[in-house]
C-alpha cells in the first residue's frame, strides 16, 4: 500500500486547469481553548494550486483533501535541504583541502549553495511536474 499525506483545505479559486486550494496549519496548541491568551498557537495558511479536469464539479469554498504521495514529500525535502547541504560540505572541504584561507573557503560554499537553489530555481517547472497534488 502507498503511502500518501492529506491535508484539509477550502478551495478559493478555480481555472479551467487549475484549482487553488487554500491550506490551514495549526500547531498543536491552536486548538486550545486558551491560545488567544497564551500566545504561542501558530496558524499559517498557505495556498497550492492543484491540477484539475474543466468537468470537475467542485466550486469555491468547497472543503476538500489535497493528497500527495509521501515519497514525493520525502524527495522535496531532499531537493530543497539535502542537496544543498551537501554542496556545502563538498564545497568548504574542497576549497579548504586547496588551501583557501577559512573566510574565503566559507564564502565560497555560501556562494555554491547560492548557485545550487539558483538552478532549482531554473528547474521549478520541471520539477513542479514531478509532485502532483490531487484533490479527494
Amino acid at each position: 500500500m502507498e503511502e500518501i499525506i492529506t491535508h484539509k483545505g477550502r478551495i478559493v479559486a478555480i481555472d479551467p486547469e487549475i484549482t487553488t486550494v487554500e491550506i490551514v496549519s495549526e500547531a498543536a496548541c491552536a486548538s486550545c481553548h486558551a491560545k488567544g491568551l497564551c500566545g504561542l498557537g501558530e496558524q499559517q495558511v498557505k495556498e497550492i494550486q492543484v491540477r484539475t479536469s474543466a468537468w470537475n464539479p467542485r466550486q469555491v469554498g468547497d472543503e476538500v483533501e489535497v493528497v500527495l504521495k509521501k515519497a514525493m514529500g520525502y524527495k522535496a525535502v531532499f531537493i530543497a535541504y539535502g542537496t544543498p547541504l551537501v554542496v556545502l560540505f563538498v564545497t568548504l572541504m574542497a576549497l579548504t583541502a586547496l588551501g583557501v584561507g577559512e573566510l574565503y573557503a566559507g564564502l565560497g560554499a555560501i556562494g555554491a549553495v547560492l548557485v545550487c537553489y539558483f538552478v532549482i530555481f531554473l528547474f521549478r517547472k520541471k520539477l513542479s511536474k514531478d509532485y502532483a497534488f490531487y484533490l479527494k
